[in-house]
This record gives structure tokens, C-alpha cells and sequence, in this order.
């Protein structure tokens, strides 16, 4: 692979299009007419324009619905009008295509706005009323002239003892029989946009497919009984029968795998693009690092040490590290995070530690601050709340080399934040920042930074192949030694009063207590529980000590109110989920999840992770009303059997798909557009594999099936990966 010269300031997500995406005049000549806006389109004009933006949900960065975004549009069903019986043989509540004639027009009473417009057909067999409530007169009359066929399609009613078409979907004379659409594609829509209108652009978009190279082995097609590329979309907009389009079907499959290897193909050439930056090696004597082990309170865990020495490898390297620490919550990651930027300072440089908000960047800061102590490093913390000459304190200081480790928030990536010699960063919550956002971090180092990015929610195998694909990964799986086991408990909201006296009685011996709501403030439209009516409840029935923590609060109130809670001057904190990834109270014993069946099983596991940080007996208490839906009691049955999160995500994964989860947890990272569904990991899998040994054998794509793939790239808007090439 060869050396990537791209700025890394303006790195991207490697697939989904973006602002500033690649210039048509870089892009193959025969795709251009796939990237024509769609107001080329007969029958797309401003007003259609406006509702295809809310229909088709455009890529991140586009503004204007193309002619692509339509051909990802796919159809979710079919509308089956092959069915011609006679009139007398038509049967009620199914769609038919009936040819009849126009007997006469019955307009309703003058001044009743409620009577519809009927008019009269037949055939040899029978009589078939055809019905219009609200019509324009003039324009049935055109439609459907008396004395004359016309063919009429739609769904057969019966009133009284007469069938009947209300508002037929198709009316179409003899000669346009032609125009009628026997199979008719079904696509998701938005308010006021036409299955017509949609299906007439849609017909269009695939006649600007042009006639490409394969890019899939021929092998593997003849394996699986996929058709071509353009014979695929061709099954899908003009289907030949229902099950082109149905979620197994050999089109819909065949493109959803030429979207993840496209997919996997960009990361592992961003990835290779990367490696084959130059790094500089970055070693340290261990003597920091002696100093704040023996200042721990437990002894590493066999996947920390693990973990630290494969990053340590990393570092030495001479090219830029970029590794992936995913741990379940309480497994030790800061301590891994702290050790390996304690190399950094060991070798004369810097480090840097970024988190999504302002709490947790304190948070660490307030963890790592003895830790540090205890080895001589000099830490700094910066946020949104660091202004004037505290600000400039800490960025000259910054800048001399006097701080060692730099913590903070988005802050971090501000122009005027100069480190004076940047080795080591890391990334916490991964998922809360764009690839653009992390790499614009790392560019802050003298010649690139090696790179960390954690997470605490763990990430099934699939999911780390399309969203960490760049990234070598390493996994904390075990809980440091003397850490307690969560009891998970299911309670019905019935028992709601007898639960609040066991918590009165655990308050009485110390506990502290968070109780999670899902709302802020009561709601006419909904029965979760309230955040602001718990609290009132609970101060009520328990005396004083019973906080209120929410989104809506300002910053100042959230700190202070999250500093009683720490400092025990609060006993019991009513949240809701903003207390998701927060601060570590190590005296909070007690988790409370009201209404816990409208949550999902990844935020169900991270807030339970809220409690069990200390040596008191733990428990999280999952409060639902009932009755409980199957995928409900699922969740709940997966809480109270076991506390490994990698199980959850699985289990998550597979309760509510690839897609899901994809879009719920990876919010910044590229979203499909075709591929999901039932066979979602297998195809994946399939294509990492298989992007991994085209790499291998053409690592340049200069060969016939590499040409072809770059089109692939191309047509799946891979821009980073073709930046990479560009530049190379």
C-alpha cells in the first residue's frame, strides 16, 4: 500500500458522502449521472425536491436529493396487480385489475360535502361502482368518459349487495395498458409525497445505471445465486415477482454485500493508508509507571497487562499507533489509559485525554490526579469552563512543556491549544466523536500523535468491523480483584411502595441511592415516569437529601448538584439518563431504572455500571409496568442473569439489529443505506474477510477487478478511501 499524503485535518468518515465531497471532476465520467441532482428527473420539480429531502434521508453533508439517494430508496414490498378477474368473479378486500366500461356519472347532492362521487361500470359479468369522496368533477369525467373502456386497478370492495373501487390507484385507457404497473414497487414515503410520483422518478434512475465491470468474484456469485449489479437494482425497481424484493431475497443480499465490502475495502485502506504513515517511536523506561502501580489499590488484571503491552508495542513501532481499548465498565481502562500516556512523559514528550463532556473529563482528572501525583506528573485540565487568564495559564504552560497530561473536552481541539511536544492521545467514548474529530487531535502532534480511543460499551464483533475497522483492538474483560457482583432484581411498579421502604431502611445504614427516570417533566402524550414528579414523591416520602440531576439543568447546577452526590451530602439522586456516562461515587450502592422496559439493553448495562464501584453490597433494581412485551422480558431476563457486557451487546445486537444499533450507538460514524437485516453479520464477516486478501494481492486496486472495485468505492461514496488513493 502506498503512503498516504492527505491532510489530516480533513480526514472524514470513509464512506457515506459528506460536505465536501469528492469533485465530480474526480469522479469516473460514466457515474456522473448518478450524482445529477434529481430535479433532472421528469416529474421532480421544487416542490417534489422538498419532500425527497425528508423522504430519502440524505447522507450527512448533502443538502439536495440526487439521483443516487433514489437509487438507494429501496422498496420495502410489492402491490400485487396481476390478478384480472371478471367483475362477478372479483373478490372483496384484494387488490385486481379490472377492464370495464363507463355506464354513467351519479355526482352526490348538491351542498352534501359527505355523499362521494360514484360512477357506474361494468363488464359481461357485472356492475362495479366506482368511488370518489372529495372529486373534482371535471376531472373524473376526463378520466373516465361515459361509453368508453378503461382499465381500473385498486382494492375491491363490497357495499351492500354492489362491489365497489374506492378511489382506484390506477385508471388507464386500452392503449396505455402498458403504463400499469402489474408488479408495483412500495416505498417508504413522507406526507404528501405519491407512491406515483416516487415510482415514476424511481423507474427513470435505474436507465441511468451505466454497464460496469464485476467487482465481485465470479465464484462467489455463482455460490451464492446473485445476479449483476445492474440486473439487482434493475429486481429491485421492476420487480419480477415479490420475493426480488423480500429481506432474503439474492438482489437486496447482493447489494447490501457490495455495501459492506465497500465499506470494509475504505477501512482497511485508511487503515493501511495509516500504518504507512511515518511515526516516530516512542519508548519509555518504566520508572513512572513502577511509581503509579505500586500506588494502586489492586493489582492489574491479566487483560491490563495484556492490553499495556500491546500498547507498548504499538508505541515503539516506528508507525503511528491507532489502537481501539474496549472494556466493560469498572475494567480498569482509565488506569490502562494513564499507564500508557506515563510512556509518552517517560520519553520526554506529552500526552492528552479527551472525553464527550466537561463531568467526565473531571472525572479523570479527579481519578488520575493521585495517581500522577504519586509518579511526579503534572497534570492540566481543560474545558469550556477554563476562560481568561486561567485559560492562558494553563495553554502557556501547556505550550513551555510543564504539563505533562492534558485533559479535557472538544475544547482540546481549538487552533490555540499548542502542545510543545504531543506523543500520546486518547480518545474517551469513542462513539460520542466523529473519525474527523479524532484525527484532527492527533494532528496536534510533531509529526502525528500514536492514538487511543476508548470505549465503555462493548462492541460485538460485528459492529466492531464496520464501525472500528481502521483500529487494531484490544479487550479488557475482567473486573479488577474485589470488585462485588451487581444483584439484578425485576419489580413490577406495583410493588413501587414497598420498594421505597427497603431503600429507606438502606439509607439508613449509608447507602446512597440513583434513581433513573426517562423523562424530565410529565407529559399529556406519555406514561413514563417523570424525573421532576419522582423527585418531589421521593423528597416527600424520604425527608431531605434527595437531589434532582437532568439535561435541562445548566452546567453550574449539574456540577453542583453531581458534587453533593459525590460528597454525601445528597443520599438519593433522581437523573435521568444523563447520568449514563458519569462520575464515579463509590458509596452509591443502590440503582434504581424506572420504567426499565422502554430502555434497550446497551444503556440498561451502562447504568447499572453506576453502582458496584465500592465495597458495599450492590444492587440495581429494574422497575416495570406491566404487562411486558416478549422483547421486554427478553431484556430484562438478560439484565438479572448475567453482568458481562459483552453478552448484552450480543444479545442487543440480536434483539434489535444491526441497524438499530448501528444508527442508535455510533451516532458520527457512517450508517448503512442497504445493507441489514437477518443475514447482517454473516455477509459481513464475509466482506471483511474479503477485503482483507484483495488488499493483500492488489494493494494498489490496478488490476481489472481493481479498477472495478474502485467504481464500487465510488458508487458507495467512500471518500477518505479515495482521498488516500488520490493522494498516494
Amino acid at each position: 500500500m502506498r503512503a498516504a499524503a492527505a491532510d489530516p485535518r480533513r480526514r472524514r468518515p470513509v464512506c457515506n458522502a459528506v460536505s465536501d465531497q469528492i469533485p465530480d471532476d474526480m469522479r469516473p465520467s460514466e457515474l456522473t449521472p448518478l450524482f445529477a441532482q434529481a430535479d433532472v428527473l421528469k416529474g421532480v420539480g421544487p416542490h417534489v425536491v422538498t419532500l425527497l429531502k425528508k423522504a430519502l434521508h440524505l447522507p450527512p453533508g448533502i443538502t439536495q436529493p440526487r439521483v443516487i439517494d433514489l437509487l438507494w430508496h429501496l422498496p420495502t414490498g410489492v402491490i400485487d396487480r396481476r390478478a384480472e378477474p371478471t367483475v362477478a368473479a372479483a373478490i372483496p378486500g384484494t387488490i385486481a385489475t379490472l377492464k370495464v366500461r363507463v355506464l354513467k356519472h351519479r355526482a352526490p347532492p348538491r351542498g352534501n360535502t359527505k355523499a362521494p362521487y360514484k360512477v357506474a361500470t361494468e363488464d359481461e359479468t357485472g356492475r362495479l361502482d366506482l368511488v370518489f369522496f372529495r372529486a373534482e368533477r371535471s376531472f373524473i369525467e376526463r378520466q373516465l368518459p361515459v361509453g368508453e373502456e378503461r382499465y381500473v386497478s385498486g382494492r375491491i370492495e363490497r357495499y351492500g349487495e354492489t362491489l365497489q373501487m374506492a378511489h382506484p390507484d390506477y385508471i388507464v385507457a386500452p392503449e396505455g395498458r402498458g403504463e400499469l404497473p402489474l408488479l408495483e414497487p412500495v416505498y417508504p414515503l413522507t406526507a404528501g409525497l405519491s407512491g406515483k410520483v416516487l415510482l415514476k422518478a424511481e423507474r427513470q434512475v435505474t436507465e441511468r445505471v451505466p454497464a460496469l465491470a464485476e467487482w465481485q468474484d465470479p465464484a462467489w456469485l455463482r455460490e451464492r445465486g446473485w445476479p449483476s449489479f445492474a440486473d439487482a437494482l434493475r429486481r429491485l425497481h421492476h420487480p419480477d415477482d415479490a420475493a426480488d424484493v423480500s429481506a432474503g431475497s439474492a438482489p437486496l443480499q447482493r447489494l447490501a454485500y457490495d455495501e459492506l465490502l465497500a465499506n470494509q475495502l475504505a477501512l482497511a485502506i485508511v487503515r493501511e493508508g495509516f500504518k504507512a504513515q511515518r511515526g516516530r517511536p516512542v519508548k519509555g523506561d518504566g520508572r513512572l509507571r513502577e511509581r503509579i502501580v505500586a500506588a494502586l489499590p489492586f493489582a492489574l488484571t491479566n487483560s491490563q497487562r495484556t492490553a499495556l503491552k500491546e500498547i507498548e508495542a504499538d508505541m515503539g513501532a516506528p508507525r503511528r499507533m491507532l489502537r481501539l481499548l474496549q472494556g466493560d465498565v469498572g475494567s480498569g481502562k482509565t488506569v490502562v489509559a494513564l499507564l500508557a500516556m506515563t510512556i509518552a512523559v517517560e520519553a520526554g514528550a506529552q500526552a492528552a485525554l479527551m472525553a464527550p463532556t466537561e463531568v467526565l473529563a473531571r472525572q479523570h482528572a479527579e481519578t488520575i490526579a493521585p495517581l500522577a501525583d504519586a509518579a511526579g506528573l503534572t497534570i492540566g485540565l481543560l474545558t469550556g469552563r477554563e476562560k481568561g487568564r486561567a485559560r492562558d495559564e494553563i495553554l502557556t504552560r501547556l505550550a513551555s512543556g510543564e504539563i505533562d497530561i492534558l485533559i479535557g473536552t472538544h475544547a482540546l481541539f481549538q487552533d490555540d491549544v499548542r502542545f510543545h511536544d504531543l506523543a500520546f492521545a486518547v480518545i474517551d467514548e469513542q462513539h460520542r466523536f466523529g473519525v474527523h474529530q479524532r484525527l484532527a487531535l492527533q494532528s496536534k502532534g510533531n509529526g502525528g500523535a500514536n492514538m487511543l480511543v476508548m470505549t465503555a460499551t462493548p462492541i460485538p464483533r460485528t459492529l466492531l468491523m464496520t464501525h472500528y475497522g481502521d483500529l487494531e483492538v484490544s479487550k479488557l474483560t475482567e473486573k479488577p480483584a474485589g470488585r462485588k457482583p451487581i444483584v439484578t432484581k425485576q419489580i413490577s411498579t406495583n410493588l413501587m411502595e414497598k420498594l421505597i421502604a427497603r431503600i429507606k431502611a438502606q439509607l439508613a445504614e449509608g447507602a446512597q441511592v440513583y434513581w433513573v427516570c426517562p423523562l424530565i417533566e410529565s407529559s399529556d402524550v406519555s406514561d413514563l415516569a417523570a424525573a421532576e414528579e419522582r423527585h418531589a414523591h421521593l423528597a416527600q416520602v424520604l425527608g431531605g437529601g434527595v437531589g434532582l440531576l437532568h439535561g435541562g439543568m445548566n452546567a453550574t447546577a449539574k456540577d453542583a448538584t453531581m458534587a453533593a452526590f459525590a460528597d454525601g451530602n445528597l443520599k438519593v439522586l433522581v437523573a435521568t439518563t444523563v447520568i449514563e456516562v458519569g462520575v464515579n461515587v463509590p458509596n452509591a450502592n443502590i440503582m434504581v431504572i424506572e420504567h426499565a422496559e422502554r430502555f434497550g439493553l446497551a444503556q440498561l448495562h451502562q447504568l447499572r455500571g453506576r453502582v458496584g464501584r465500592g465495597s458495599r453490597e450492590s444492587f440495581c433494581m429494574l422497575l416495570y409496568q406491566e404487562p411486558l412485551t416478549k422483547t421486554a422480558e427478553q431484556r430484562l431476563a438478560m439484565m438479572e442473569s448475567t453482568e458481562d457486557g459483552f453478552l448484552i451487546a450480543e444479545k442487543d445486537l440480536e434483539l434489535r439489529g444491526g441497524g438499530e444499533v448501528l444508527g442508535a450507538r455510533q451516532s458520527g460514524e457512517a450508517e448503512f443505506r442497504v445493507a441489514g437485516g437477518s443475514n447482517f453479520s454473516e455477509l459481513l464477516s464475509a466482506a471483511h474477510d474479503d477485503a482483507r486478501l484483495i488488499l493483500a494481492s492488489d494493494p494498489d486496486l490496478t488490476t481489472p477487478r481493481g479498477e472495478a472495485l474502485r467504481r464500487l468505492l465510488y458508487l458507495f461514496e467512500c471518500d477518505e478511501a479515495i482521498r488516500l488513493f488520490r493522494a498516494a
